[in-house]
């Protein structure tokens, strides 16, 4: 699909000051960067040697990283531990000047942690540090009552959903129930455990993997993949499904009937991690700047393409987006013909 150039320019002047709450499981990225020169003579793996350590936002904080690049506000709906990694997360927020009135204490769970240890440019291993415990009604309550108390400013809302015990059945329910009444927009990128309460809704994002391991069907060819987005259109009744599928780009099903498909446009692929966050970050950026369902896919995943080149957790960067979807427009359109 083009976009034209004034178009483009349009939606993207639009962004600014767009404000979008992010409800989902808060974490922090913790990268150890260094090399391998030799294996360990304990046990055959490699020993590496620490070069530089790193702290990033990480999960639904990494949604307000992309959120806040492409020129909007984000809002924090979350949790984190009473320890000196919530401590962190929350100071790393501030100072990129980002409100952290949504962020909630809960000293019955640790903050959330991956810590990633990477030589190279290429990961060694991961290491996980969180609970799935889902959090008491008390939190629910208390996450609610905050959104409540922000809906007048809030343009847009976003579920981020990592299985880590945030967002819960009842949560999903009133958190929808609310933003329907007061007109808001909602995004959601799921994960299995919940997968089938998200409802009306404007744009359902499951990547291949989820949509096969909650449909229980393999997407391996086109009549498999329209089966299962006209299938989740007909179960959660959404405006709007986008599955994301990797390599081979997104495909779109609207509640018209229409369907789409978006091939990738990744260069290189040298860490998808946080491609997600930010193809759900851009696509509810765009649409609240006034972009259909179509132009904020192409948007999306081009953003995606774009960070995917990335090693470790990066957010976009709004002019090389820009740049990227113009040099795109520009060798896709047609040339005039040669006198």
């Amino acid at each position: 699909m083009l976009i034209s150039e004034n178009r483009l320019e349009k939606i993207f002047k639009s962004l600014n000051g767009k404000t979008v709450a992010i409800i989902g499981d808060l974490m922090l990225d913790r990268y150890i960067w260094g090399n391998v020169m030799r294996i360990s003579p304990e046990a055959p793996v490699p020993i590496v040697e620490v070069e530089n350590e790193s702290v990033r936002l990480g999960g639904a904080a990494n949604v307000s990283n992309n959120i806040n690049s492409l020129g909007g506000i984000p809002f924090l709906l979350g949790v984190v531990g009473d320890d000196l990694n919530g401590n962190i997360l929350k100071e790393i927020s501030t100072k990129q000047g980002f409100d952290t009135s949504g962020i909630i204490v809960d000293d019955e769970r640790p903050t959330t942690v991956k810590t990633r240890v990477i030589a190279h440019n290429q990961h060694v291993v991961r290491i996980d540090n969180e609970s799935r415990k889902e959090i008491s009604k008390s939190t629910q309550s208390k996450i609610l009552g905050i959104l409540n108390s922000n809906i007048s400013r809030i343009d847009a809302i976003i579920f981020q959903d990592y299985n880590k015990g945030v967002i819960v059945k009842d949560l999903i329910y009133n958190v929808i129930s609310l933003a329907k009444s007061c007109n808001k927009i909602i995004t959601v990128d799921p994960k299995y455990n919940n997968f089938f309460e998200y409802k009306n809704v404007f744009v359902f994002k499951p990547n291949r993997k989820e949509t096969e391991e909650a449909l229980g069907i393999k997407l391996d060819d086109e009549q498999t993949l329209e089966y299962a987005g006209k299938k989740l259109l007909e179960m959660l009744h959404p405006d709007n499904v986008l599955i994301t599928r990797g390599e081979y780009g997104m495909s779109i099903f609207s509640k018209s009937n229409d369907v789409r498909h978006i091939p990738t446009t990744a260069r290189k692929v040298a860490d998808v991690s946080g491609a997600g966050d930010t193809v759900i970050s851009t696509l509810t950026m765009a649409i609240t700047a006034g972009a259909d369902i179509y132009e904020a896919a192409v948007l999306a995943n081009t953003a995606g393409g774009i960070v995917c080149g990335e090693v470790g957790i990066v957010p976009i960067d709004r002019e090389e987006l820009y740049q990227t979807l113009l040099e795109d427009m520009n060798h896709r359109q047609p040339r005039k013909p040669s006198a």
